[in-house]
């Protein structure tokens, strides 16, 4: 109760008025994706102090989506936004450097300056993708207003691995849970722009309620309530790949149409 007490005296009663809470969201920046209609669809890109999700099969963009973020994350932007570092926690084993080379020819970037400002770590559990959160804490809190962004390609992947069938999904969700609220509070804490992909799942109760589509991403309520923008992505034609907002709090549900290409996320040439 003492403690208690002493941190009442040192803090304030944690609320603000919308005004000052407003004053605060003027420090969010957008960071762009390649492509001007995914940048559109997202409002100006994707947003700090914020969880975007992007979920789809495999084949559908989200590494290569994640790629072109590592690149377009360090260049100058609108409203002034000056460009920063990117944190990149790979599970799956795709990150790769060369991409980032031919991205980074497309915007006329010197490669190993490029290379220098993307700090990458291979997570091999869950525990560890835990862990390395903590590290990554650690060196946005050493260089402040340095780091722009946080990846995480995928998030679920070793949680899938680590816990199997339902008798240990509540110990699977609660650790997750964990893994979302602390991806919450960096990105708030350090004004970053937080990007996760995820997987998808079979829905076998779809069939029954006849919907389109039958399949939806893993991760349960948690990862969705976590998740402040949800962006699903499906195949189109040949490098054509579909957007549409899933879930957000400030967007309407909408479509846009983009492209993987050589230099990374674009804009569909006609």
């Amino acid at each position: 109760e003492k403690i208690k007490d002493i941190s009442k005296s040192l803090c304030d009663s944690g609320f603000v008025t919308a005004f000052e809470f407003n004053e605060k969201r003027k420090n969010v920046f957008k960071v762009g994706t390649g492509s001007k209609e995914l940048d559109k669809l997202l409002g100006g890109g994707l947003e700090s102090m914020s969880i975007t999700e992007a979920f789809g099969e495999f084949r559908t963009g989200k590494t290569q989506l994640s790629h072109t973020l590592c690149v377009l994350t360090q260049l100058p932007g609108a409203n002034g936004y000056s460009g920063g570092k990117v944190i990149y926690i790979d599970t799956e084993n795709t990150f790769r450097p060369d991409r980032l080379r031919t991205i980074a020819d497309r915007f006329n970037l010197d490669h190993s300056a490029m290379l220098e400002n993307v700090l990458y770590a291979r997570a091999y559990t869950s525990e560890h993708q835990l862990e390395l959160l903590d590290f990554a804490a650690a060196k946005c809190h050493e260089e402040p207003g340095i780091f722009k962004l946080l990846i995480v390609d995928s998030v679920m992947a070793l949680f899938r691995v680590d816990f199997s069938g339902r008798g240990e999904l509540a110990d699977r969700q609660q650790k997750l849970a964990q893994l979302m609220s602390r991806l919450q509070k960096m990105s708030e804490e350090y004004n970053l722009a937080v990007f996760v992909t995820n997987q998808m799942t079979a829905d076998p109760g779809a069939t029954m309620s006849f919907q389109a589509d039958p399949k939806k991403p893993i991760g349960g309520n948690i990862l969705a309530h976590a998740s402040t923008t949800r962006i699903y992505l499906r195949k189109g034609r040949g490098e054509t790949r579909i957007a549409k907002i899933y879930d957000s709090p400030d967007m309407p549900e909408a479509e846009a149409t983009f492209a993987i290409t050589g230099g990374g996320i674009d804009d569909v040439k006609e």
